[in-house]
């Protein structure tokens, strides 16, 4: 495997960080854009784009804080980008598509690419899943898929939920069931919507687990939710992002 910072083509063209894991042994590899969490791009995330690279996928993490802080510890960033009010929608979506870029210009690349999120980031894979062509999702416990009115902003003007017609790729959800945001109340009306629409998905939520299961060096980890949730993740990106895989590609169903 070799990590390494690099630097895409973002929204608009802007030049940003950006930090990518690959394979070393010869083949063709998936892609899976990982979208950082609200503490920013941190030294767990990276970690878990090294972790894709070990499992035989190509990765990248886009640095959606790039912008408000170039250059500036993770959570120092991630402070500045709260202060201006948070990465815009449209920002997010047009960094992820960099990244995706990225991944299909790697000559390793199968052309399928996937994205996963947590947390905030959980959310952006979702609006991400539903604005670009992708091959698979996964939605680590994100929060404000479904947002009220109050939710909303000029930087955020839509609800995610309400872009669920438009989603084009299967899509796994990963879900406390002690989580307060997304509540299990939440996660019932994203899967009605879902269903509603014929999309191809997957949910599973834990019992016992509540946010940020999946953090190792906080409080809420949660060891069984955490090794179950992996489990979920390999199994669907194999199926939507490996070379073999024929099933939902391109297109939900």
């Amino acid at each position: 495997m070799r990590a390494e910072t690099i630097t895409i083509s973002g929204h608009d063209g802007d030049e940003i960080e950006a930090y990518q894991a690959v394979p070393l042994a010869e083949g063709r590899y998936g892609g899976v854009v990982v979208i950082h969490h609200m503490p920013g791009y941190d030294r767990a995330t990276k970690e878990i784009v090294r972790t894709f690279a070990v499992y035989g996928y190509n990765a990248v993490c886009p640095n959606l804080f790039h912008r408000y802080a170039p250059g500036a510890k993770a959570a120092d960033a991630a402070t500045a980008a709260r202060d201006a009010g948070g990465v815009p929608d449209a920002q997010c979506v047009g960094d992820v598509a960099g990244a995706v870029e990225c991944l299909r210009s790697l000559p390793t690349s199968n052309g399928r690419i996937g994205v996963i999120g947590h947390c905030s980031g959980g959310r952006q894979a979702y609006l991400v899943a539903c604005t670009l062509p992708l091959d698979a999702a996964v939605d680590c416990y994100g929060g404000r898929v479904v947002a009220g009115p109050d939710d909303l902003s000029p930087a955020r003007p839509v609800a995610p939920i309400d872009l669920t017609p438009n989603l084009a790729c299967p899509l796994l959800g990963l879900f406390g069931a002690d989580d307060g945001n997304p509540s299990p109340e939440d996660v019932a009306r994203i899967e009605d919507e879902l269903r509603a629409h014929g999309k191809t998905y997957e949910f599973h939520s834990y019992e016992g687990a509540g946010h940020a299961f999946f953090s190792v060096d906080r409080p809420s980890f949660d060891v069984e939710a955490t090794k179950d949730g992996w489990k979920q993740i390999w199994r669907w990106f194999g199926r939507y992002l490996s070379e073999v895989a024929d099933a939902g590609r391109g297109g939900a169903r």
